[in-house]
């Protein structure tokens, strides 16, 4: 059974892993998808009181 790293590893590189990552770059140029995620981390991270 392969480790989590080879997994990842290998669904990266595989069709739908490139198509997700893509998603993700542009995601992440959008400026307000990166202040959605900003927030959304900050939740996360404690910073909601």
């Amino acid at each position: 059974m392969p480790g989590m790293m080879e997994r990842i590893k290998r669904f990266a590189r595989s069709p739908q892993g490139r198509r997700t990552a893509e998603q993700a770059r542009r995601a992440a140029a959008d400026p307000r998808r990166r202040a959605q995620a900003q927030r959304l981390l900050g939740r996360l991270r404690g910073g909601h009181r």
